[in-house]
C-alpha cells in the first residue's frame, strides 16, 4: 500500500479526531439545531457520495454486461442494506441524540453502547473507502486518484461534527475530557480500520470489486435513512436539517466531479 493511499484511508480518521478533540474548546453541549444541521450535511454528503463515489462507478466497471449493468450495483446496494440492518439488530447500542437503546438487551456501560452505535455508523464509510481506493488501483478503472481523494476528503468533512457529536455529550454528562476525547477517537478508529481490509481483499477478488463498491453505498444509505435524516428533523418539524442535507449534497457532488 503505497503512502497516497495510506494517507487517503487515514483522511476520514483525522476529520473524526479533529471532531473529538472540540471538547477541550468547546464548554457547552452542542446546540440541538446545530446538531440538526450538521446532522443533515453528513446525510447529504453520504447520499451524494454513494452515487457518484460508489455506484456510478460500479455501473461503469460492468458495461461489459450490456443492459444488465445494472446488476451488480442493485444486487451489492441490497446486500449493504441488508448488512448494516443485521448488525443494527445484533449490536446492542445507544443513539447519541435521543438516548434510545436499540439491539440485543445488554449489560453494557451506556458509554460503551454510545460508541458501538458510532462505531456502527463509521463501518459503511471506511469500507466505502477502502472500496474506491481499491478501484483506483485497478487497472483501467473509472476511478482516478483524485475522485477516491474526494470521497476521502468529503467524509473527513462530515466526520468532524461526529466526532464533536460523540465527545461533547459524554463531557457533558460528566465523563472527563480526555477521556471523551479518546472515546471519540474509538469510534473512528474503525474507518481507516475498514478501509484497509476493503483494500487488502479485493486484491483477491478483483472480479466483484463492483459489488463491493454498491455494498458500501448500501451499507451508507442505510445509516442515512435510520439515522441521520431522523436526527435531523426530529423536532419542530424544522426545515433546518433539510437545509444541511441539501449543502452537504452539494459539496460532496463539487468535490466528486471537480476532481474525479
Amino acid at each position: 500500500m503505497n503512502l497516497n493511499v495510506l494517507g487517503g484511508v487515514m483522511l476520514p480518521f483525522l476529520g473524526t479526531s479533529l471532531g473529538a478533540a472540540c471538547v477541550f474548546f468547546l464548554k457547552e453541549k452542542m446546540n440541538a439545531n446545530v446538531q440538526r444541521v450538521l446532522s443533515g450535511f453528513a446525510a447529504g454528503v453520504m447520499v451524494a457520495a454513494s452515487v457518484w463515489s460508489l455506484l456510478i462507478p460500479s455501473i461503469n466497471m460492468s458495461e461489459s454486461m450490456g443492459r444488465l449493468a445494472f446488476v451488480p450495483a442493485a444486487v451489492g446496494f441490497i446486500g449493504g442494506i441488508l448488512f448494516l440492518l443485521l448488525l443494527d439488530v445484533a449490536v446492542p447500542h445507544i443513539h447519541v441524540e435521543n438516548g434510545q437503546k436499540e439491539g440485543p438487551e445488554s449489560k453494557l456501560k451506556k458509554t460503551t453502547m454510545l460508541i458501538l452505535a458510532v462505531t456502527l455508523h463509521n463501518i459503511p464509510e471506511g469500507m466505502a473507502v477502502g472500496a474506491v481506493f481499491a478501484g483506483m488501483l485497478m487497472d483501467n478503472s473509472s476511478i482516478s486518484m483524485l475522485g477516491a481523494f474526494a470521497l476521502s476528503i468529503g467524509i473527513a468533512i462530515q466526520n468532524f461534527p461526529e466526532g464533536a457529536i460523540i465527545s461533547m455529550p459524554l463531557c457533558s454528562s460528566g465523563t472527563g475530557k480526555k477521556k471523551s476525547f479518546i472515546y471519540g477517537l474509538l469510534s473512528g478508529i474503525v474507518e481507516p480500520i475498514g478501509a484497509i481490509i476493503t483494500i487488502l481483499l479485493s486484491s483477491y477478488m478483483i472480479p466483484a470489486l463492483p459489488y463491493l463498491l454498491s455494498f458500501a453505498a448500501g451499507a451508507m444509505i442505510y445509516v442515512v435513512v435510520e439515522e441521520l435524516i431522523p436526527d435531523a428533523v426530529s423536532e419542530n418539524k424544522s426545515n433546518i436539517g433539510t437545509i444541511g442535507f441539501a449543502i452537504g449534497f452539494v459539496v460532496m457532488m463539487v468535490l466528486d466531479v471537480a476532481l474525479g
